[in-house]
């Protein structure tokens, strides 16, 4: 498997040589044509004066004149320029560098070529030129005419050797091949630094992940460094993430500890007593006091079952769909349940205070669950009040919202308690003995189907007076 260093080293390199490939492709293609157009060049201009000289001798003296012969064997020099005349014929009659003769003379030039160079005014080729010369030249060929008759004189064809052009073109080459291995060297170390550097964090993350993955669960990333924006994002979440999956962790080995502890007590206890009416410990005449309280235990784990699975049912669904809410009149709903604990508040002979608008006042919700929400915590302020003591409802409206408040007299619950109120198992009275019908999952199931119609909750305690709030979706 490939690394994301060699990947990235791989593609940098592979764009780096294409680039640079191109780039000596085009630029060898420039220099050729500019050598190419400036020998050209000069070859049509040093032709154009061999056509006045040629012309000019034409006009006053017979070709082969000895004169015009060495007139136009230094101006070849001159120029630098090889060059040979031909007649009108195409039959090559002087040798610009042989003057008294060459072994050239009397040589043909094709009619095709010849009619070219008439035809055009200028006939540019590169090559070799049979039968003259045997390296590749830069080729021009212009035609001779009588400006006075229009006759045709003859053609004057002007070259030069390629080999300087050739010449330039590698040496170029072999500096642009030393340049470019220079700068993927060059380019190579660089990535190779940078690279190990960026993909140092992504090492550690994938350390951090490994540890994690083999229980080490303050597993982190370090976050303080020279990174980029997105690995350090990356970071952040990724620790975000194990935090959150710590948490989770500890929740649930602190739930299948509690579970645990609270199923041992009942089950201990029903597992005893039945022991006890089958191997005749207990008396015949007490067998039916023990069967209530193994019934009464076996109701009390029902109903930690029921709740667990209203528990679990509400998170996933992940919040209430909307085709299970309903429109109902929450000072109703709060009615009913006063009333089923009539004779709870009859018993502990508590004052209870109802503040609610004379006109009905409708939420949108699932009702069933926040009867339960209602139940529940009116179950917890009437256990938790004093005897004696005043209860509060309340029921006010505002900006869409319904805020519903249950308050209860009694000990204030400390401070560093209140962020916990809303906890699995978690009990404001720590002794379990004191309170047995309770498994501290009330509230959290409070917590859970308000939280489920996104709604929040809130708790606060002080001077002897804690309230309970929750809010819910007002409809008209």
């Amino acid at each position: 498997m490939k690394s994301t260093f060699s990947r990235i080293l791989t593609a940098v390199a592979i764009a780096l040589l294409a680039a640079l490939l191109l780039i000596g492709i085009f630029f060898q293609i420039l220099v050729r044509d500019y050598l190419t157009d400036t020998a050209v060049d000069a070859l049509k201009s040093d032709g154009e004066v061999l056509v006045e000289l040629v012309q000019a001798a034409y006009s006053g003296a017979p070709i082969t004149d000895r004169n015009f012969n060495v007139a136009l064997t230094v101006a070849s020099s001159v120029s630098g320029a090889d060059a040979v005349f031909c007649d009108a014929s195409g039959r090559l009659v002087l040798c610009a560098q042989s003057p008294m003769g060459c072994e050239h003379q009397g040589m043909q030039l094709g009619q095709d070529y010849l009619e070219k160079v008439f035809s055009t005014g200028c006939a540019t080729d590169t090559g070799v030129v049979q039968g003259l010369y045997p390296e590749r030249r830069y080729v021009v060929g212009l035609p001779i005419i009588n400006e006075q008759t229009g006759v045709r004189i003859g053609v004057i064809i002007v070259s030069t050797p390629m080999e300087d052009t050739l010449a330039v073109l590698q040496k170029i080459s072999e500096i642009f091949v030393f340049v470019s291995i220079l700068v993927v060297l060059l380019a190579v170390c660089l990535m190779t630094l940078f690279v190990r550097q960026q993909s140092k964090p992504l090492k550690d993350m994938a350390n951090a992940a490994r540890a994690f993955g083999h229980g080490e669960l303050t597993a982190r990333v370090e976050t303080e460094g020279n990174h980029t924006q997105e690995v350090e994002e990356l970071a952040l979440a990724f620790n975000n993430m194990a935090a959150s999956l710590q948490k989770s962790e500890y929740q649930r080995q602190e739930f299948v500890a509690n579970v645990s502890h609270e199923l041992k007590t009942p089950m201990t206890t029903i597992a005893g007593y039945v022991d006890g009416i089958l191997d005749g410990t207990i008396p015949k005449e007490k067998e039916r006091q023990y069967l209530q309280v193994v019934s009464d235990e076996t109701k009390r784990l029902n109903r930690l079952v029921r709740s667990m699975l209203d528990i679990s049912r509400l998170q996933d669904q992940q919040g209430i769909p909307e085709e299970q809410k309903t429109r109902f009149d929450v000072e109703e709903a709060l009615g009913q349940v006063l009333i089923s604990f009539e004779q709870k508040i009859e018993e502990k002979k508590l004052q209870v205070q109802v503040d609610m608008p004379e006109h009905p006042v409708f939420a949108l919700a699932h009702q069933d669950y926040i009867t339960q929400v209602l139940y529940n915590l009116l179950d917890n302020a009437v256990k938790f009040c004093p005897e004696g003591g005043a209860l509060e409802l309340r029921i006010r409206e505002s900006s869409g919202k319904v805020y519903v408040s249950v308050s209860n007299e009694g000990q204030t619950i400390p401070a560093q308690e209140l962020p916990l109120v809303f906890d699995r198992f978690h009990k404001i009275d720590k002794s379990r003995s004191q309170n047995r019908d309770s498994w501290g999952l009330g509230l959290y199931i409070v917590k859970t189907i308000v939280s489920a119609h996104g709604e929040n909750i809130s708790v606060d305690s002080r001077d002897g007076k804690t309230t309970f709030a929750f809010t819910l979706p007002r409809v008209n």
